[in-house]
């Protein structure tokens, strides 16, 4: 199984996905969200995989999300993906994140993140809907939607709240601001911080733990705390389709623009 945009590799019951764009802090492209769709479905069918890990490759980012070099009006542009089993590179950037994230949540597997860097954006909705995140203590969290001229407004703020609490949630969104990971730790949005060298050290002894369980246990307690949120689907599902839409607007463009020219935006003209 050859990929481009990742690397994937199992051994010892574990499945890792490292996101292998690190010129781009690991920002995905369409073809990075379907390759990790495809290893994320042969890891859910392999009955002699038990854990995935999700990291990014590098010591710098773990993912800054979608990116936004490739980004235009009406969205972000696809690449063709002969390669893969299955017709995806006709999707928009947002929905393969949103299989993505629906994969991870409903894997039947424990799936870990393990957070060596820049968590922003949809890098940062990426590790939120992982069963546990690890964070080496040189990780930043945030998102930054509404200073690019995009936003999550299913899985990366619905489930966010849950996690981190509704004020919280709101802050992060509203103000963009980047937080550490001993912030992240104290606000319950990471499991635990280690030192960069240890970071992989500890996530294969979480891993080791996870593989001595039942994995009948661990995918009905997956399954009960995934029950409580399983509405936010059909929200990011609306989420979705909001957000193809206001990417097609001179509102949102005003935003990746500034982004790329190093400048605040303009959005003042927008207020109507």
């Amino acid at each position: 199984m050859e990929f481009q945009d990742i690397i994937y590799e199992k051994y010892d019951g574990r499945a890792k996905i490292i996101i292998n764009r690190v010129q781009k802090l690991n920002a995905f492209s369409n073809l990075t969200l379907q390759e990790m769709i495809k290893a994320l479905t042969d890891a859910w069918v392999d009955k002699n995989v038990g854990v995935i890990i999700i990291t990014g490759a590098g010591d710098r980012a773990f993912s800054v999300g979608g990116d936004q070099s490739i980004r235009a009006k009406g969205g972000y542009e696809s690449e063709e993906t002969d390669s893969l089993d299955f017709p995806l590179d006709n999707l928009p950037l947002p929905n393969n994140h949103a299989l993505v994230l629906q994969l991870i949540r409903t894997i039947p597997k424990p799936v870990i993140a393990s957070v060596n860097g820049y968590a922003i954006g949809g890098g940062h909705v990426l590790h939120v809907v992982c069963d546990m995140s690890i964070a080496a203590s040189t990780a930043k969290f945030g998102q930054a939607g509404p200073r690019v001229g995009s936003f999550d407004a299913g899985y990366g703020s619905a489930y966010l709240a849950r996690v981190v609490g509704e004020k919280k949630a709101r802050e992060i969104w509203y103000l963009c601001e980047q937080y550490s990971a001993e912030d992240a730790l104290q606000m319950g949005l990471v499991n635990r911080v280690v030192p960069p060298d240890k970071l992989n050290e500890v996530v294969e002894e979480i891993c080791a733990s996870l593989l001595e369980k039942s994995p009948t246990a661990l995918a009905a307690l997956k399954a009960s705390f995934n029950a409580e949120t399983e509405s936010i689907w059909g929200i990011h599902n609306m989420a979705g389709i909001a957000l193809n839409l206001y990417y097609d607007t001179e509102e949102a463009l005003e935003g990746k623009n500034a982004f790329m020219e190093k400048r605040k935006p303009d959005f003042a003209k927008y207020r109507k």
